[in-house]
């Protein structure tokens, strides 16, 4: 709906060739294999997300460098992880509800449960915790419809920072990436 919206390209951050070793790889119990798999999925989908911004096409994914590292941690992966300043940077939007209304929407997915979404419900707020670190805009979707969040969404302003997110070019669930290339003329990069 927002890709649509925004007249934006999906892009999938755990890209199709990843998917079969996705099924094997969580079926295991490492979780810092984990999170380098899924690292190696966001730095290969970076690079068209890059492309796609270079051409002046806007880009939104439903997850992004955020998402893995905090999710990864508050499991226990201690890995040291330094993003590059390369990476394209988003407006991030965590969309976040009531623990009822959470619940009932987790029981209402058409999808199996894997033994990493049972460990991250059991990490909730150590997740919850780590995201803080993340600049992003908040929305809450309790009580909304999927039509109303993306109508707070669009009407977000996402010029400038956000008041209470700090400047590490990273993003979390789900994100808007705008259609700037990195490569303007007239600036410099430090």
């Amino acid at each position: 709906m927002l890709a649509a919206a925004r007249q934006a390209v999906l892009v999938a951050t755990v890209p199709l060739p990843y998917q079969p070793l996705r099924q094997a790889l969580d079926e295991r119990t490492n979780v810092e294999a984990r999170m380098c798999f899924y690292l190696s999925g966001l730095f290969t989908a970076a690079e068209e997300i890059q492309h796609h911004l270079d051409a002046g096409v806007p880009v939104v994914v439903e997850s992004y460098f955020a998402r893995c590292l905090t999710t990864h941690r508050a499991l226990g992966a201690r890995l040291g992880i330094t993003l590059p300043s390369w990476l394209p940077t988003p407006a991030t939007y965590h969309l976040v509800c009531d623990d009822d209304e959470r619940q009932r929407r987790l029981a209402g997915r058409n999808k199996p449960v894997s033994r990493w979404d049972s460990l991250v419900e059991t990490a909730t707020d150590r997740v919850t915790d780590a995201y803080a670190s993340f600049p992003m805009h908040r929305v809450d979707t309790t009580g909304l419809s999927p039509d109303e969040v993306l109508r707070v969404i669009m009407d977000t302003d996402t010029q400038g920072a956000h008041p209470h997110a700090d400047s590490e070019p990273v993003g979390a669930h789900p994100h808007v990436l705008p259609a700037v290339s990195r490569h303007a003329a007239g600036t410099c990069r430090l």
